[in-house]
């Protein structure tokens, strides 16, 4: 098994950000990973920075084609001072067998800060 991670960043607390933005990067993990079908996935955690909270970003994922039936549980982020704000993350994990330097990890927008070092110059 193996965890992919992600994060992306909104502009303001709205359904249609969230939404948006959830399934931009669940579909550019599973892009640049090489994922085809849910039968991969284990199940995929979602977490907010608590300033994210007008929808649940699961729903982006529970409604993405032959993904439905994939387990995707949502939490809040520590609140942590001077955190990057307005933050979704993400962590897959997947029955996926390549080494971990394999794995692609994907940061967009905003949360490009969070790990510069994993960041691909294909990634939005």
């Amino acid at each position: 098994m193996r965890a992919i991670r992600g994060a992306t960043t909104i502009e303001s607390n709205t359904p249609e950000e969230i939404y948006t933005a959830t399934k931009e990067l669940f579909e550019e993990i599973l892009t640049q990973n090489g994922i085809t079908d849910s039968e991969s996935l284990t199940s995929v955690i979602i977490t907010v920075t608590e300033d994210i909270f007008a929808a649940f970003p699961a729903k982006a994922v529970r409604e993405t084609h032959g993904f439905e039936y994939v387990p995707v549980m949502g939490m809040q982020e520590i609140p942590v001072p001077n955190s990057l704000p307005m933050c979704i993350r993400f962590m897959v994990f997947t029955d996926l067998h390549k080494p971990l330097t394999a794995i692609n990890h994907v940061y967009l927008h905003g949360a490009k800060v969070l790990r510069p070092d994993l960041v691909k110059e294909e990634d939005v």
